[in-house]
């Protein structure tokens, strides 16, 4: 059981003063995938949010060893580095255990990210991917990205006269990345504290590459109040639209199943990116949004029951 008490006397690894949005999801993802470990971490992140907002010269909020990659190769920079660690230690010039994490926001993981991440998974690297999933390109303007949902608004899928948002459905990546038979797979949120830096230990223990897909509310981009972030992120749960699971070796597990399921049309009602879809003429979209939760939902759970 993980102790919020033990948590408390944890060195900070993300120092405070960095520069994300007031109620921003990111460095709240950072924080609790490495509350769970008490390991030396070497981590590197892609060009995003919490990279340019973390390390604006000449400060620094980390407390760790940090490798700043471009956008589109921050699976295949901390791979290299794990390869020269495993080579290091080979040759007796390291002794302690180290472990290796990357961090990429879902344009640098879901899009441009892609195929370097798909390598690093394939070829075994003994490190954990962390997704801290926005759903958009925030960093850069809020443009759409293939993890933006059905029937949001962004600057590059604008709701108005032509379309009504995004025309498809997210994109499901932790589905694709268990697909690559890896040790660990799992999807967690910000609002279950607790489940989820239980998967971040267990990402950290496998002896592998093991990767994690963590909703990251945007207040700026998703248009609510930056005090109802973990509150976003926990409807998000409850409605089934981010649900809770591992993949454990191919075995797939449900982590938390909702007692009462809310609808989704509660939770779009509180972002501004999906104001339009409450139009008479936008609103059938929330029905096709709600039946494909629920045919998802009732597909993880044959997946979860096997």
């Amino acid at each position: 059981m993980v102790s919020l008490k033990e948590i408390t006397k944890k060195e900070r690894r993300l120092s405070p003063g960095h520069r994300l949005c007031p109620g921003c999801g990111a460095s709240i993802v950072a924080n609790m995938i490495l509350w769970a470990t008490d390991d030396p971490v070497v981590i590197g992140i892609a060009t995003g949010c919490l990279e340019v907002s973390t390390t604006i010269y000449p400060q620094t909020a980390w407390e760790i060893p940090y490798i700043h990659s471009a956008f589109e190769n921050a699976a295949s920079t901390i791979s290299g580095v794990e390869t020269a660690y495993r080579a290091l230690k080979k040759k007796g010039k390291i002794k302690e255990n180290i472990k290796f994490a990357a961090f990429g926001g879902d344009g640098g993981t879901y899009d441009i990210g892609l195929q370097a991440l798909s390598g690093a998974m394939e070829r075994g690297h003994n490190m954990v991917y962390v997704c801290y999933d926005n759903e958009a390109y925030m960093n850069t303007g809020i443009q759409r990205s293939s993890a933006t949902p059905l029937g949001a608004s962004t600057t590059t899928s604008p709701a108005g006269s032509v379309i009504p948002g995004k025309l498809q459905k997210r994109k499901d990546l932790t589905y694709i990345m268990a697909a690559h038979k890896i040790p660990y797979v799992a999807q967690g949120s910000i609002s279950h504290w607790r489940d989820l830096v239980k998967k971040a230990g267990k990402a950290f223990e496998v002896n592998g590459p093991a990767f994690l897909n963590v909703l990251s509310p945007c207040p700026r981009g998703w248009r609510y109040d930056s005090k109802l972030t973990i509150n976003i992120a926990k409807e998000a749960v409850t409605s089934n639209f981010w649900p809770l699971y591992e993949v454990e070796n191919g075995e797939w597990k449900l982590t938390y199943k909702p007692k009462e399921k809310t609808p989704i049309e509660n939770w779009l009602k509180k972002q501004g990116r999906f104001k339009h879809l409450f139009k008479p003429e936008n609103t059938h979209i929330i029905d096709e949004i709600q039946n494909y939760i629920d045919n998802d939902w009732e597909n993880l759970l044959k997946r979860c029951s096997k």
